[in-house]
């Protein structure tokens, strides 16, 4: 017979449910500490993005550009700009985000990784939703075609999140116990711009530049995104085994981390 008072111990479901919860309040938080209550509020988190793809498709209007030649560039400039804006936003925020929001770890429920979840899944979310929401007026008006392989369109993003995610985490952990670290990360960013695949297909290229890009998880997170979006013609390369295996590892090393790197924050 089970003793007086004892409570059942909660099923592996319960605690999912619990930690879903927990994230998608601190998203809201988050979400409102950023982005604020009045003027567009959430919206911005959609508008933001998009700014930049809007400029640069209207300059190359302004300069007499073919039909064609700018409906294709509105596409590759919109399928370049938001994987990097996720890229830069994530591992961007990564640095002494865990510090910055200490106070939630009060909270017996919330831990550092529920913290960073809600911080990276909000910028995954917020920039994946800011590319809809320009995607599909412009396939509705006539201006680009709709996605060749929407499956494949989303799997290119979870891999760029994922890859991200991963970094983000490392980042975040070393800059608790390293206070040096944050300074590296924004010139770090810019060197690593070309890199990323977003200024151009790899196909493009030249060979040496191929041999390199094949093993950027980023360009080739982005090969596959925009393989979902581009025609069939267009050569993309990426390998989702190479991909897995690359966050996977990220992940296992960024988790410990995070874990290790607690202690610097409720010590000081």
């Amino acid at each position: 017979m089970s003793g007086i008072g004892s409570a059942p111990a909660p099923s592996l479901w319960r605690s999912f449910r619990l930690q879903a919860r927990i994230i998608a309040a601190l998203m809201i938080r988050e979400g409102n500490a950023k982005y604020g209550h009045e003027n567009l509020g959430f919206f911005w988190i959609m508008i933001e993005p998009l700014s930049l793809a809007a400029m640069v498709a209207l300059m190359w209007y302004a300069t007499n550009h073919s039909h064609t030649e700018a409906v294709g560039l509105v596409l590759f400039v919109l399928t370049g700009y938001c994987p990097l804006t996720l890229w830069r936003h994530v591992t961007g925020r990564s640095a002494r985000v865990i510090r910055q929001r200490s106070a939630l770890l009060f909270h017996a429920n919330i831990k550092p990784f529920d913290v960073l979840i809600a911080v990276f899944c909000l910028e995954t979310i917020g920039i994946f939703a800011a590319f809809v929401c320009a995607y599909v007026p412009l396939v509705v008006f006539g201006v680009i075609d709709p996605p060749r392989d929407t499956l494949l369109l989303i799997g290119g993003w979870l891999f760029l999140a994922w890859f991200s995610i991963g970094i983000g985490l490392i980042l975040a952990a070393l800059t608790e116990i390293f206070e040096t670290v944050e300074k590296f990360i924004p010139p770090l960013l810019y060197i690593t711009l070309p890199l990323t695949g977003v200024f151009s297909m790899i196909d493009w290229l030249p060979q040496k530049a191929q041999n390199i890009l094949v093993y950027s998880p980023v360009a080739t997170s982005v090969e596959m995104f925009r393989a979902g979006a581009f025609p069939e013609d267009i050569v993309t390369y990426y390998d989702p085994a190479f991909l897995t295996i690359v966050c996977s590892i990220l992940t296992a090393i960024g988790i410990p981390l995070v874990v290790y790197a607690q202690k610097y924050i409720t010590h000081n």
